[in-house]
């Protein structure tokens, strides 16, 4: 598949003409170990030392680094502008800035976003020593407006990648009704699931140690929990939170089943009551998302949805980006509160991919935890769903 980088440089030089930024500096150096979340997605390599990338609002695609990385940028065909150096990145970023004299420049640090807080404090201690005789320390501005817009709206080959990882994702997920049942324990199902990936040559969407996440009944660690030796039992309900990587595009789903006890044909009350509260709840979510509606007021649709019907608020956003990472920065369907900072505040956009999700811990009859979560993406009248919405709760294991 062809590389995602051109795309998203034309988008994010179209970004800073609609933002009126007038240039974007990327600064980074030996970025293997400790590299900005921004640049694979606007250069796809590492680069080793000292670096400047600058894209300007009238097109210019600037690249600074070092001499041996120089050949290796080129070849991208992405940045047009590639210049070289060997004793020190000051001199050459400080002519390129003055020849472009930026009246904003905009820098990759954020206190809400975590993909637009990539530049390092030392690499700006080390910006602010280079730009100290010049008028552009004091133009200095944070980029997570340009970051947020750029990984936030999906380009059509982004949505592309991203339906066929969420596709994936579910095809390992019917697998697993087939494998799971009373006897297995989380710990088998995890295996079982990181085997196909393995299988596919995939990777998984989060860390290894919690992708994915199991639950089966009360006594399980839900939230980013690891899988345990609980053992799958009746009157458990059984829950999966899950999504592979695929050419650099994750999905994120929550699916739930019940596992019936002896003669059962059908969950108990608690349990259904609890299911249909969970999806109505993400309906609710998916029709206030749509271009223009702040993040908070998405979760406020849903959370409404669940304290109505009796239960206690979740404790967790409605929903988050996903993209090249699980949780992609930009926007939260979140509530208000002071760990999310703006970011509940962000208004939607065409082409932000979200999850919906959100779950009822304790329900009455010690059933454990149940939990949904879908992924849409918001389009010009609204959203749509990219997952195939799970609308009923299946029983495990019959």
């Amino acid at each position: 598949m062809q590389p995602i980088t051109a795309e998203k440089v034309r988008q994010a030089i179209d970004i800073l003409d609609e933002l009126g930024i007038d240039a974007w500096l990327t600064f980074v150096r030996e970025t293997i170990e400790a590299g900005d979340p921004i640049l694979p997605l606007i250069l796809g390599q590492h680069l080793t030392w000292q670096s400047a990338l600058i894209l300007t609002r009238s097109g210019e695609r600037i690249a600074i680094v070092g001499r041996y990385d120089d050949e290796a940028v080129r070849s991208t065909g992405v940045w047009t502008d590639v210049a070289s150096y060997v004793q020190g990145v000051r001199e050459p970023l400080v002519e390129t800035l003055r020849r472009i004299d930026p009246g904003a420049l905009a820098i990759n640090f954020s206190r809400d976003d975590l993909v637009a807080d990539g530049l390092s404090h030392g690499m700006y201690l080390l910006l602010h020593d280079y730009l100290a005789d010049t008028p552009y320390l004091e133009r200095l501005i944070g980029a997570d407006g340009i970051i947020g817009a750029l990984r936030g709206r999906k380009s059509p080959g982004e949505i592309e990648r991203i339906r066929a990882a969420i596709a994936t994702t579910q095809e390992i997920l019917e697998d697993v009704s087939g494998f799971a049942k009373p006897g297995k324990t989380e710990r088998d199902v995890a295996k079982f699931m990181k085997d196909s990936v393995s299988r596919r040559q995939l990777g998984l969407a989060w860390d290894e140690a919690k992708c994915p996440i199991v639950n089966t009944g009360p006594e399980s660690m839900i939230g980013h929990g690891i899988p345990s030796d609980l053992v799958i039992e009746p009157g458990h309900v059984f829950h999966i939170d899950f999504g592979v990587k695929q050419d650099e595009y994750c999905a994120d789903l929550q699916r739930c089943w019940y596992v019936p006890r002896q003669g059962e044909t059908a969950p108990p009350e608690p349990v259904r009551r609890a299911f249909d509260t969970v999806r109505r709840a993400i309906e609710a979510a998916a029709t206030t998302l749509k271009p223009g509606v702040e993040g908070w007021e998405v979760d406020a649709a849903a959370r409404s949805t669940v304290t109505d019907a009796g239960y206690p608020e979740y404790q967790h956003a409605t929903g988050h980006t996903v993209g090249r990472s699980a949780h992609d920065g930009g926007g939260t369907l979140g509530p208000k509160w002071e760990r999310y900072g703006q970011t509940p505040c962000r208004k939607a956009e065409v082409g932000n991919v979200f999850t919906l999700e959100l779950g009822i811990e304790n329900i009455d009859g010690g059933a454990g935890y149940l939990g949904l979560e879908e992924m849409v993406v918001v389009t010009k009248d609204g959203c749509e769903f990219l997952s195939t919405p799970q609308r009923a709760l299946p029983m495990l294991g019959t």
